[in-house]
């Protein structure tokens, strides 16, 4: 068996690495601070808890990460759980976890169902820097899934000034 120069291995070397673009630069991304994440993940829990809500919430980053978890007082063993599984749903597919509900009713046979940590339930809401997802927030644990989004709303909205 032949082997192959020392030599020509590094000239090869050369030659490819050469033909990666020179003006390759670092990814400038903006993420949530822990600041904001508290923020949005507070808000959204006091909005659930003045209407007497026992709700879980969950905010995660960029990433689809926990970054904030808050299990409300009185709140069911479930919702911590379910709350961080909306948000990262949410945060997967882009959209509110609502929506991917939706796709699965009108498609039982959508396989991103079957995906780790997704779930097929309204409640999350992605958080957004024009069309950029970094991050999103979910609720569990209001009387419908739809009171989990407004609340979720509400955290989104408290910051939406600091999401330029």
């Amino acid at each position: 068996m032949k082997s192959i120069p020392f030599t020509f291995v590094v000239a090869a070397g050369l030659v490819f690495a050469n033909a990666l673009p020179a003006n390759a630069e670092l990814l400038t991304q903006k993420s949530l601070s822990a600041e904001l994440a508290l923020t949005i993940a507070q808000t959204a829990y006091d909005a659930c808890v003045k209407q007497g809500y026992h709700v879980s919430v969950h905010v995660v980053g960029r990433e689809g990460q926990p970054l904030v978890s808050i299990r409300g007082d009185g709140s069911s063993p479930h919702t911590l759980e379910n709350s961080l599984r909306k948000a990262y749903t949410a945060r997967t597919f882009r959209a509110p976890s609502g929506e991917f509900a939706q796709r699965v009713k009108d498609n039982p046979t959508t396989s991103a169902v079957f995906l780790n940590g997704v779930i097929a339930a309204q409640g999350a809401l992605p958080i957004k820097v024009g069309d950029d997802v970094i991050g999103a927030v979910g609720v569990s644990g209001a009387p419908g899934g739809d009171k989990d989004e407004a609340c979720s709303k509400a955290g989104i909205d408290k910051v939406a000034a600091q999401l330029q």
